[in-house]
């Protein structure tokens, strides 16, 4: 590509996700500051840290649908101010309201990263999408281990207040911000391509239903009042999934007249998230009575994950991409299940590293096949992909802490392992669509 310098996008691109990665450690480490020294409960601290999900969704969206009118650049400098603002505010917070509003800042600057940078890497690596897009998210697992290892020394080896570890995010901002500037960064594949952006909407197969969706899961996500009618029986939170359904296959088959293979991977992509997202997010309050400390379990997990998605390009060539998936879900069920059980640190870090195997290539992959097998889907399918994945998470926050509350952390985990039972079964469905879809082709 003429005039763009690709190692160094690539690299302020990995280091702008480090930020992102980062935040999650923090997160993961500070939450019983809140408890303990601001009063807060679980479930309170699980609703303050979900906009951190759904902004990320908010962005993510918003970033696919205009990204190609506002240009990838745009949203980069987006990211890196929304970013600013949100670590400042989070140093000063000290209640629900203030811990809320930050992770709103910072979740927006989270979700502009991916909707920038996942079509950024697949537009300047035409020919080697999938295995450079893991390469990519490599630092997002590497940003947690990262951040939870500094949390741990900051915190706890040398005693220094939650702020001093906060404000360490300014390091890798102020580097990803001085390698972006001045740099020619591309059009997305997308245009590039000349596939327009009515063609791009239809191959997402049902814009308006999914994005409505989304839309609704960030209301229950944020509205107490809204998620307990929505929970108040079993039945509708079924029946809702049904109309939502039927919608996806009116407007997909009937008006668009495509096929469904990205509302497909859209519902695999919510399940994903929340079983890999959800975890490690309350991995301290988790895992805080194994004997071992819990940053130290989220390091090995995230550890594990760097490595594997690094050289993801082997495997996912040898098993192509769907194999990958559903081998990660046969693998997260198998980890949660042993975590549910686990008691002593040579036991749980044994546990911590099948669930790591299992969760590695979830992220990555997920966005790969819809790269590969729904490539007029454009920048707007990873976003849309990317930010249903943290809705979902920033749904899953509150359940799973109220559930550590009244239930304990052995039955959440036991409960968490349903989602990837489903993925099992939904990854089958998915390699038999994506093998027809070759033979097709």
């Amino acid at each position: 590509m003429e005039n763009v310098n690709q190692k160094r996008l690539f690299v302020a691109s990995c280091l702008a996700l480090l930020v992102t990665a980062i935040t999650f450690a923090i997160r993961a480490r500070i939450e019983g500051v809140f408890t303990d020294d601001y009063g807060l409960t679980k479930e309170q601290v699980g609703r303050a840290f979900s906009p951190a999900f759904w902004g990320f969704a908010v962005a993510m969206f918003a970033g696919g649908y205009f990204i190609d009118i506002v240009k990838t650049k745009t949203i980069v400098w987006m990211a890196f101010f929304l970013h600013l603002v949100g670590i400042v505010l989070l140093l000063f917070a000290k209640d629900y309201t203030s811990l809320f509003i930050s992770n709103v800042f910072i979740g927006l600057g989270n979700g502009s990263v991916e909707a920038a940078c996942n079509p950024l890497v697949a537009t300047i690596f035409p020919e080697k999408k999938t295995k450079m897009l893991n390469r990519f998210h490599v630092w997002f697992p590497g940003g947690i281990v990262v951040g939870s290892i500094v949390a741990a020394l900051v915190m706890d080896t040398m005693n220094l207040p939650w702020q001093v570890l906060v404000g360490l995010l300014f390091i890798p901002l102020a580097i990803y911000g001085f390698m972006f500037l001045g740099q020619k960064i591309p059009e997305t594949e997308r245009v590039s391509s000349g596939v327009s952006y009515k063609e791009m909407m239809r191959n997402v197969g049902a814009p308006v239903t999914i994005t409505l969706a989304v839309i609704f899961m960030i209301l229950v996500a944020t509205n107490p009042g809204i998620s307990a009618a929505v929970t108040s029986s079993y039945s509708l939170p079924l029946i809702i999934v049904g109309v939502i359904a039927v919608a996806i296959i009116i407007e997909g088959r009937a008006i668009n007249k495509i096929g469904l293979l990205f509302p497909f991977i859209f519902f695999c992509m919510l399940l994903t998230a929340s079983t890999e997202l959800g975890t490690t997010q309350w991995i301290n309050a988790l895992l805080a009575e194994n004997g071992i400390h819990p940053m130290i379990i989220l390091a090995v997990v995230t550890g594990i994950m760097a490595v594997g998605r690094y050289f993801a390009g082997g495997l996912i060539h040898r098993l192509n991409p769907a194999g990958v998936l559903l081998g990660s879900a046969i693998f997260s069920v198998a980890g949660l299940l042993l975590l549910s059980i686990a008691s002593g640190p040579v036991i749980t870090v044994l546990s911590a590293a099948v669930f790591a195997v299992g969760v590695c290539y979830f992220w990555p992959t997920m966005i790969g096949v819809t790269s590969e097998y729904v490539p007029k889907s454009g920048a707007l399918g990873m976003s849309i992909l990317g930010g249903a994945g943290f809705v979902a998470t920033s749904m899953v926050l509150p359940i799973m802490g109220k559930s550590i509350e009244t239930e304990g952390a052995q039955i959440t985990l036991r409960n968490m392992s349903v989602l990837p039972i489903i993925l099992v079964v939904a990854f089958i469905i998915l390699y038999m669509l994506v093998k027809n879809k070759k033979v097709e082709a």
